[in-house]
């Protein structure tokens, strides 16, 4: 059996297809010695908590998980009683992508509202934050907030304070799907918590894998009233890893000091350069690119012959629009070498 060898090419489909950081590989091998006890009870877990309340607050507790998916169904589960409802876009993570998991796993009826640019408003949660005691309704409980969203676009801290006092005005609570939340907060030029514990968010899915880990993400509970039996939901949807210590030392290397700020920087300023050489050859670009993602229509001839050589994603088909995203690694090279592929191509 022959070793698998590795491609030069660093691809534009996801930020989820780069390799892992220099940095976090070193945390994991420091954290590679002897015994310590499973499930958590281990150092790096601890020192987790004292990273995460620097960066979130006080009252921030952290539960490491597996993946993104994992975070989401487990944070909303333990946000939400049986018979609750999340309010979301209809281009959410949680509702497009991931193979319906908050409802087969979380028991949890999405209600969706069409967001054009990717973010929720107050006039269209109204849309859905309705039917209070009407048994035959699924009961709105949560907004679930992608930041940034799936559309490349931020919230400003504005935003989500305004929808965070609104749903607090009816009784619900905040939550924050923050696969992407450092290149939000990169874009913005703010701290973690001023998008999430200042602006009023209750839970957090705090990512980690689109920012250089191996694998890991945290459920952060910010209000430990918005939530009830964390610690049980994580077990029983298969998200405690007996080794912990491994993901919580990658999560202490990306946020302890400000490797999770060089890395988002790094990604949406090679989007904006991508943007810019996009612009100068007069494409049309469909979205703003205010993280690490452009989106724009390529003629099919055109994106053909860069699939020769590069993965990208088909977001819209009927009108050629298609997601191009960078990651930590995206080199200004690799953003030129695509860029005179497509002038080659006739773009």
């Amino acid at each position: 059996m022959t070793d698998p060898q590795p491609t030069a090419v660093r691809h534009f489909a996801s930020d989820n297809y780069a390799g892992v950081h220099p940095e976090v590989l070193a945390a994991v091998a420091a954290a590679n010695v002897g015994h310590v006890p499973a499930y958590g009870d281990d150092p790096w877990t601890e020192r987790l908590q004292e990273v995460v309340r620097d960066q979130l607050g006080d009252g921030a507790t952290a539960y490491p998980v597996i993946n993104g998916t994992g975070a989401n169904v487990v944070a909303l589960q333990a946000m939400l009683p049986r018979w609750g409802a999340v309010v979301c876009t209809d281009v959410a993570h949680v509702n497009t992508d991931e193979n319906g998991a908050p409802e087969r796993v979380g028991g949890l009826k999405l209600l969706t509202v069409p967001a054009p640019d990717g973010r929720l408003t107050p006039e269209l949660v109204a849309r859905q934050a309705r039917g209070f005691g009407d048994v035959h309704r699924a009961q709105p409980g949560v907004v679930s907030l992608t930041q940034a969203t799936e559309l490349g676009t931020v919230y400003t801290p504005d935003a989500v304070r305004e929808l965070c006092d609104q749903a607090h005005a009816l009784g619900m609570r905040v939550h924050m799907d923050g696969s992407r939340l450092a290149n939000a907060a990169a874009h913005l030029d703010l701290p973690l918590r001023a998008l999430t514990t200042d602006c009023g968010v209750d839970v957090l899915s705090l990512g980690g894998t689109k920012n250089g880990l191996l694998l890991g993400e945290a459920v952060v509970v910010l209000d430990p009233a918005a939530v009830d039996g964390v610690e049980y939901l994580r077990k029983a949807d298969m998200q405690l890893a007996s080794k912990m210590r491994f993901v919580s030392a990658q999560l202490v290397a990306l946020y302890e000091g400000d490797l999770w700020l060089r890395s988002a920087r790094r990604a949406n300023a090679m989007a904006a350069r991508l943007r810019a050489g996009l612009d100068a050859l007069g494409l049309d670009i469909t979205l703003p690119t205010e993280a690490n993602g452009v989106f724009v229509r390529l003629p099919p001839q055109v994106a053909a012959e860069l699939r020769r050589r590069w993965r990208f994603y088909d977001w819209d088909v009927s009108d050629g629009t298609v997601r191009l995203m960078c990651a930590f690694d995206t080199t200004e090279q690799d953003v030129d070498d695509l860029l005179e592929a497509l002038r080659t191509a006739g773009a």
